[in-house]
């Protein structure tokens, strides 16, 4: 599914990332890993092997390169979409935005 500009609906802005990240499929109870290309205070774009629905909830850390723990934080899937044999691409609205989160990924990138 492709979003027009005026289609988008993000109040925060998006950044570039290059981050290992695993998540928690909340529905089928599965942990599956990926790859974060995106990141804002209310949203995360990644790769993964495994499609997923929208509205799947979902636990996620994404591995920051600053030798702390793995940032927390959970959301609900918001669209995904094949782009090559089984790789999808992810869209994820967090629960809550994490200005803290994103602060720590960017200065760690």
């Amino acid at each position: 599914m492709q979003i027009s500009e005026s289609e988008d609906k993000r109040i925060f802005a998006r950044f570039p990332v290059k981050l290992a990240m695993r998540f928690l499929d909340l529905l089928a109870n599965k942990e599956v890993q990926a790859q974060a290309l995106d990141i804002s205070a209310k949203g995360i774009g990644f790769v993964t092997a495994t499609e997923l629905r929208p509205l799947t909830p979902l636990e996620m850390w994404l591995k920051v390169p600053d030798k702390g723990d793995p940032l927390y934080t959970r959301g609900e899937v918001v669209w995904s979409e094949m782009i090559g044999p089984n790789q999808y691409r992810t869209g994820v609205n967090l629960e809550r935005a994490d200005l803290m989160g994103i602060s720590r990924v960017l200065r760690a990138r």
